[in-house]
């Protein structure tokens, strides 16, 4: 006779619940985070960009603005704007004379680093306060979150942190 429930049909939801709430905690963390780093304002919309841009070196507007889900007139003045702040830099593309391509400058990578460096830090401050036992349950839980986001939608996520996680 199987002695374990099956399992609760609120689980879902509340595991739904317990990650919106923990992501709300993190916007907060990571708003904290980007204060730190710099007094340049850069919007939630315009990291996107950074984000997109590491990943992906070199890549056109019409291609970004596709990754991002974006128009390409919004894209192109948040690409204006991070141009204007010395983050990001349009070259011609060795391809094509009429495509340009979207490169971090080291000024966005540094921005990017130290954001990252602070984040970092203050996840880092957090888990440490964790037993080793909830470390490993929460990297297999954040596995299983982005294997199950990569099944679900494949062009999510291009080699994220996760992929080379280690174990805590």
């Amino acid at each position: 006779m199987d002695t374990n429930p099956a399992p609760s049909q609120r689980e879902p939801q509340e595991t739904t619940e317990a990650a919106r709430e923990l992501i709300e905690l993190l916007e907060v963390m990571w708003e904290r985070g980007r204060d730190m780093v710099s007094s340049t304002p850069v919007s939630a919309s315009q990291l996107r960009v950074l984000y997109s841009l590491d990943r992906e070196e070199g890549i056109n507007l019409r291609a970004l603005g596709e990754l991002l889900g974006s128009a390409p007139p919004s894209v192109s003045r948040m690409c204006d704007r991070l141009e204007a702040l010395g983050f990001v830099q349009r070259l011609p593309s060795p391809v094509s004379r009429r495509q340009l391509e979207l490169h971090l400058t080291g000024r966005g990578k540094a921005y990017l680093r130290d954001l990252r460096d602070q984040r970092e830090n203050a996840l880092l401050a957090v888990i440490n306060a964790m037993t080793p036992t909830t470390r490993k349950a929460l990297l297999r839980g954040l596995t299983g979150f982005q294997e199950a986001l990569e099944k679900e939608s494949p062009s999510q996520r291009r080699g994220g942190p996760l992929g080379n996680a280690q174990s805590a």
